[in-house]
């Protein structure tokens, strides 16, 4: 079973009902929302021809509203972003919420892993997961995904630093056969790949999933192509995933095809690019801010949300898998993202 299977046009007719219900959902658990929505023009009943027409959330305002379609007593999970204190977004999930996250994460990660759990190696620390009721962006990460693999290992120690033995042990026991590797790109880079190579350390079965971190190893002149050359030069490591996501859109990661060069939605989501001027959505080739829709959010309006990210799609229905095939140019810069937030702040209090 695989979630890579809609062409575009087949993507924008299953989407787009379950989105205009989703709108009207929230609309009607949710106060704050429906604020925005009367403020920003989107009446009950509206008529939307396609997705792009939509009503957005910009995810700032999720570092600042309370946004949810649950009452408090229904708050099963609070899962936070990565930010300074008080600068991080809420995301209110009920136990209905929680479980759909986690299967169609499963379905979408069956693409490249198979539907059986792999030894897992983590790279990172298991004191990231120790709250477990609110947790940091990247303890949700690794917990997340740590419920797809089976025999955990951490290849750092509680102090953060790299544990070789405990990789070189699961390697032994492990390393000839399939096994998952799972780390934010910065942490994979700066941890596993140098441990790897200055070790000799053999990781051609493993498959590694990571995302997040760019920023930093440009830096270091490190980009996609480099990251992947390297892994597979110095630690035979070549089934490497990349892959796009947020907490503000629960349970949709945007994954890596096997080609290695761009970015796929899964069939219950998609992208729009939009012009940073005027809004308006931008064809193939041109880049833009992106948008991310999803048909996953059911406790919160978060299945239309503009993000502070540039991306450019590169074409429709022509790449390793179906439908939308993208990439992730980098942050639009602070001041320019607070002002298409700044847009709704009014309308919602």
């Amino acid at each position: 079973m695989t979630v890579f299977t809609l062409s575009g046009p087949e993507r924008e007719a299953r989407l787009l009902p379950r989105l205009i219900e989703l709108t009207e959902r929230h609309r009607d658990r949710s106060r704050e929302y429906a604020n925005i929505l009367a403020a920003t023009g989107h009446a009950p009943g509206r008529a939307y021809r396609d997705t792009a027409e939509l009503p957005w959330l910009p995810v700032r305002l999720f570092k600042t509203q309370t946004l949810k379609s649950i009452p408090d007593d229904e708050v099963f999970k609070v899962l936070t972003s990565s930010g300074t204190t008080g600068d991080v977004s809420r995301i209110y999930l009920d136990k209905a919420a929680a479980a759909a996250q986690t299967r169609m994460l499963g379905e979408t990660l069956q693409a490249v892993l198979g539907p059986r759990r792999l030894p897992m190696l983590v790279v990172d620390t298991k004191s990231v997961i120790k709250d477990r009721r609110s947790f940091s962006a990247r303890g949700a990460g690794v917990l997340g995904m740590a419920t797809f693999g089976r025999d955990h290992v951490w290849a750092l120690d509680d102090d953060g630093r790299p544990d070789v033995e405990a990789v070189r042990g699961f390697l032994a026991a492990y390393g000839d056969r399939p096994f998952l590797v799972f780390g934010f790109t910065f942490m994979v880079w700066s941890y596993l790949y140098e441990l790897a190579k200055h070790a000799a350390l053999d990781l051609s079965n493993g498959i590694l999933v990571h995302s997040g971190g760019w920023k930093k190893l440009a830096d270091r002149r490190v980009g996609n192509a480099e990251f992947r050359r390297a892994f597979r030069a110095d630690t035979g490591l070549t089934r490497i995933h990349n892959f796009y996501g947020m907490v503000e859109q629960i349970g949709v990661v945007y994954l890596e095809g096997p080609d290695g060069d761009s970015l796929y939605c899964p069939d219950f989501a998609d992208i729009v690019i939009r012009d940073p001027s005027t809004w308006e959505p931008l064809p193939p080739g041109r880049p833009g801010l992106v948008e991310v829709l999803s048909t996953l959010p059911e406790s919160y309006p978060g299945h239309v949300l503009l993000t502070e990210d540039l991306g450019v799609v590169h074409g429709v229905d022509d790449g390793a898998w179906p439908g939308k095939r993208f990439s992730i140019l980098g942050r639009l810069p602070r001041a320019e993202a607070r002002g298409c937030s700044d847009t709704f702040v009014g309308a919602s209090v």
